[in-house]
């Protein structure tokens, strides 16, 4: 099974990396042609405007919405789950591709960053979460569940075949996230 990573920002290669540690066969994707080629794609962590701006030139957009409209697997961490959400309440959403609503860097500045061990429904093992100006989660639409929390807040939602976590597991060799996406490949 071939996955990609969106590669144009942020933390692809730590994302690389974990997918090939949790068995997979991981592409870095950066065209629609390089999209083509993918059974499910990860879109990281980074600058989600600078995510948004880089994927509206390389037409990566519409051919993204395509692809989970017609059921491609989805996983998007921190900025990933911006990019992903239906609204953004300090931007404009980008993908739309889950309804709920974001608000960037909400968990305060780099400064306030923090690892968190969450324990996250359907995988058996706590997950740990690195939480770097993490986006929190306002408003769930229906259908979204949430399958972790932290302190209250939601933290990793899934919706069919869309699943978002606020924080990024990538970055302390955390496979579960992954793997546990990896079965829905």
């Amino acid at each position: 099974m071939k996955v990609g990573v969106l590669a144009l920002q942020g933390d692809f290669r730590e994302h690389v990396r974990t997918l090939a540690d949790a068995g997979a066969t991981p592409l870095e994707v950066r065209t629609p042609a390089d999209l083509a080629e993918v059974d499910g794609l990860v879109i990281p962590g980074g600058e989600s405007t600078t995510i948004g701006k880089l994927a509206v030139s390389a037409g990566l957009v519409a051919p993204i919405r395509d692809r989970v409209h017609a059921g491609m697997p989805v996983l998007g961490t921190c900025a990933g789950m911006i990019v992903l959400a239906a609204e953004v309440l300090d931007g404009e959403p980008l993908l739309g591709l889950l309804d709920v609503s974001v608000r960037r860097n909400a968990y305060g500045p780099q400064v306030e960053s923090f690892e968190a061990d969450l324990r996250v429904r359907g995988i058996e093992h706590p997950v740990r979460g690195v939480f770097i100006r993490a986006p929190w989660v306002e408003r769930i639409g229906p259908g979204v569940e949430v399958l972790a929390e932290h302190e209250g807040r939601p933290v990793v939602l899934e919706h069919e075949h869309v699943l978002v976590a606020s924080f990024h597991p990538e970055l302390v060799g955390e496979t579960g996230l992954h793997a546990y996406w990896l079965e829905k490949v």
